[in-house]
């Protein structure tokens, strides 16, 4: 079992109890250190900075006491997903509900609308004034637009 798995397998109760999803941990050398890069989201909402450094502790606490990190240093960055993370679960899209998303179909051509249901492998999207279902499996790629100053509907 490779060292990502293992720590995958340690650090997912931790994350878990914590309120959150551990979405994924890569080690990236650099020089004689290591960076353990450990990507925590919550299912309903995005997390924020003050969650992400309680979380960050018991990480931190667990990895310095884990003899298979060895000798070498490492620093830990702990973190959320991007913007620009594409949209691959329905948890990712069930928590963007009301935000724009852009979308590349695996036929045809990208288009953007607003999120305003997911249900199961099915989202609906607003797109000028009509509302449009997609299936999950027929999409190549989705993410979230960034929406300086979005008006908001009353």
């Amino acid at each position: 079992m490779s060292l990502v798995n293992n720590l995958t397998e340690l650090l997912t109760p931790v994350v878990t109890q914590a309120g959150f999803v551990l979405e994924e941990v890569t080690i990236t050398p650099i020089g004689k250190r290591r960076l353990v890069a450990v990507v925590v989201d919550r299912d309903d909402r995005n997390p924020s900075l003050d969650e992400v450094t309680v979380v960050s502790k018991e990480v931190s606490t667990i990895l310095d006491n884990y003899s298979q990190l060895g000798e070498m240093p490492f620093t830990l960055e702990v973190t959320t997903p991007g913007i620009d993370r594409p949209l691959t679960l329905e948890r990712h899209w069930k928590k963007n509900i009301g935000r724009l998303v852009k979308i590349t179909p695996k036929v045809g051509e990208k288009y953007i609308g607003r999120i305003t249901a997911v249900s199961g492998e099915k989202i609906t999207l607003e797109m000028k004034d009509e509302e449009r279902g997609i299936d999950l499996g027929d999409i190549s790629r989705a993410q979230i637009e960034v929406e300086f100053n979005r008006k908001e509907v009353k």
